[in-house]
């Protein structure tokens, strides 16, 4: 051999070696001058192989076997770096993730046990690396991430998809020649670091899913939704929920309650897999007594029960029940509800669960909002529809009350079957706009409006079936009369002026009086003070409401009528806001002594 100070030999003791042939030697360097002596010697007794760097230096020892190599001088400081890396092999046979020696034609030079165990396969050292994991989809975002890697002198990286699900993220650095770099040679080899991602990947695409069918919960268009009632839409909805919750979440047992924003109470909405009482009891959104629900629904913050039996919060729900999971229903940061979900299993729930859980949830909230402003968009079609068809026949109505009564107070007491047929003819009347509001009640049913959009006519229980007269001849204020006061459940009839009001409410007197008369001060044929001597000659005390403007009373209707013992309460100066109108008319018929505070200002309305 030559001297050691020119050159380094490493003897291998290569496997099934036969001696009896000529040994193969593996030469690593350039053919430089001073090593020719020792390669001629050499050359006598053994098959030399040349290669003219350590990286194919360890691409000819994997495919073949040999006796010795041969380094020269020039190569020793990167075959000992190489050398080091092939001594911590254990190193990289222990690594989480798979590495690879490739060449060129992405054929496998060297690789660790990972990429074996992998694939199954005892040896995958001199295949193709595509072809050893049988042949995968490249995702992407490179679709050639070996060749660009080679060409471009830099690392690439792309995703791998297997044919039975699996994913792997590859990322190839290119490895370039020592000693020729400044040639900017194209490298002819890689180090590919492949690391399973699969968990990863399958998590995106379940979140991916889970938000396309959050989608589709709220995708309620009015196509769909258009022949369906209001219960069919919520059944639609719980049951795209539970379809969604069991095939994504793989959840079982869940429990929906919605948010009373008025009185904390968690109302159920829907459940399954609970114990009849747990689904009815009763909750509110409360840290302490109301379970992990109430919580849940007070703090605003998902809550995860890893082990029921030692959670002071946990309420039963599912029996038997070892792990639960709780997420708030969040809209526009306000929280409208609880979502929950139990197990028979202890720790049947991760981190992972609750995040997925939330994503679902807030596009459950969304699901849910719709489905609450189609339902008001519904009951607000319907109340205008009713509203439209009273406003054109309210006032007709009334025009045949006002001749029905003039005619008949021409025939009382001379023609008793014409005063009959007259009452006949205002009973009817009456009975047609009543018809007419229970028929919007039914258009309308309170169920199917939401709370946010619910009236405030539950507080005035005290105007539901009261009758009032308003006088004036305007007809606006009239039409605005009926629009303003039948909302809360009051009975309303008009008339143009003085005389009209006279005969209505001496004919009303035969069934019971108005509860309330307004008027406005400067009638065609009367004045303010006028028509209350004259209803007073009917009723007393006369109900009676006098409308005017600020200011305007030139025959002094007012003064006069409170000189005669007019309430101050019971005069409105237009224009005037609705709940001026409302309390008014809650005072005339309450008396003052129940009469409250005044209520806070709303918009004027134009009467």
């Amino acid at each position: 051999m030559a001297d050691e100070t020119s050159a380094t030999v490493a003897t291998l003791s290569a496997k099934h070696v036969d001696l009896s042939e000529k040994p193969k030697i593996l030469y690593v360097g350039d053919s430089r001058p001073g090593d020719e002596p020792v390669l001629a010697a050499l050359r006598e007794h053994s098959d030399i192989v040349e290669v003219s760097t350590s990286i194919r230096a360890i691409a000819a020892l994997t495919r073949d076997t040999y006796a010795g190599v041969y380094v020269s001088s020039e190569y020793l400081s990167e075959v000992a770096q190489l050398g080091r890396l092939l001594q911590n092999e254990r190193i990289l046979e222990g690594m989480p993730d798979g590495v690879v020696l490739l060449d060129a034609d992405n054929t496998i030079i060297w690789a660790n046990g990972r990429l074996r165990e992998w694939t199954g396969r005892e040896k995958v050292v001199g295949g193709n690396f595509y072809t050893v994991l049988g042949s995968p989809e490249i995702l992407g975002p490179d679709f050639c991430p070996f060749h660009t890697a080679l060409a471009s002198n830099r690392a690439s990286s792309s995703t791998l998809r297997l044919g039975d699900n699996r994913y792997f993220r590859v990322h190839a650095a290119p490895v370039l020649d020592a000693g020729r770099v400044g040639d900017h040679q194209t490298p002819g080899h890689l180090i590919v670091t492949i690391r399973d991602v699969t968990a990863e990947i399958l998590q995106q695409q379940k979140m991916a899913a889970i938000h396309q069918a959050g989608i589709e919960l709220a995708d309620l268009t009015p196509d769909v939704l258009s022949g369906m009632s209001v219960e069919d839409r919520i059944n639609l909805l719980k049951s795209n929920i539970l379809q969604f919750t069991k095939d994504l979440l793989n959840f079982d047992v869940v429990e929906i309650r919605l948010l009373d924003q008025k009185t904390g109470k968690l109302v159920p909405l829907l459940s399954v897999g609970l114990l009849p009482e747990a689904a009815d009891r009763s909750l509110f959104a409360h840290r302490e007594n109301n379970g992990v629900t109430g919580f849940v629904a007070a703090t605003g913050q998902s809550y995860l029960c890893e082990e029921t039996t030692a959670d002071p919060l946990y309420l039963e729900g599912c029996k038997g029940a070892k792990s639960s999971l709780t997420v708030p229903l969040v809209l526009h940061d306000q929280v409208i509800g609880t979502f929950n979900v139990e197990s028979p299993e202890p720790r049947a729930f991760t981190e992972n669960d609750m995040q997925f859980l939330e994503i679902f949830t807030r596009d459950v909230a969304v699901a849910l909002n719709t489905l609450e402003l189609l339902v008001a968009e519904k009951a607000s079609t319907a109340a205008e529809s009713v509203e439209a068809i009273h406003s054109a026949v309210a006032l007709p109505v009334d025009d045949i009350l006002n001749d029905a009564v003039n005619i008949m107070e021409r025939y009382i007491g001379h023609e008793p079957g014409v005063v009959e047929r007259l009452q006949n003819i205002l009973r009817n009347a009456r009975d047609i706009k009543q018809l007419i509001q229970r028929v919007g009640q039914q258009m309308t049913p309170a169920q199917a409006v939401p709370s946010s959009q619910q009236t405030d006519s539950g507080d005035f229980t005290v105007l539901t079936d009261r009758r009032i007269l308003v006088v004036d001849a305007d007809e606006s204020v009239r039409s605005a009369a009926h629009n303003l006061l039948e909302r809360y459940g009051c009975v309303v009839e008009t008339a143009h002026d003085g005389g009209e009001a006279i005969f209505m409410v001496r004919n009303m007197a035969l069934e019971g009086n108005y509860d309330v008369i307004i008027a406005d001060i400067r009638l065609p044929d009367l004045g303010g003070y006028d028509l209350l001597v004259k209803l007073r000659a009917i009723i007393d005390p006369a109900p009676l409401v006098l409308m005017t403007g600020f200011g305007y009373d030139p025959g002094h209707s007012i003064v006069k009528a409170r000189q005669a013992g007019l309430p101050s309460y019971a005069v409105l100066y237009k224009p005037f806001r609705l709940d001026q109108l409302v309390k008014t008319v809650e005072q005339v018929i309450n008396g003052p002594s129940k009469s409250g505070p005044d209520a806070p200002p709303e918009d004027v309305v134009p009467i």
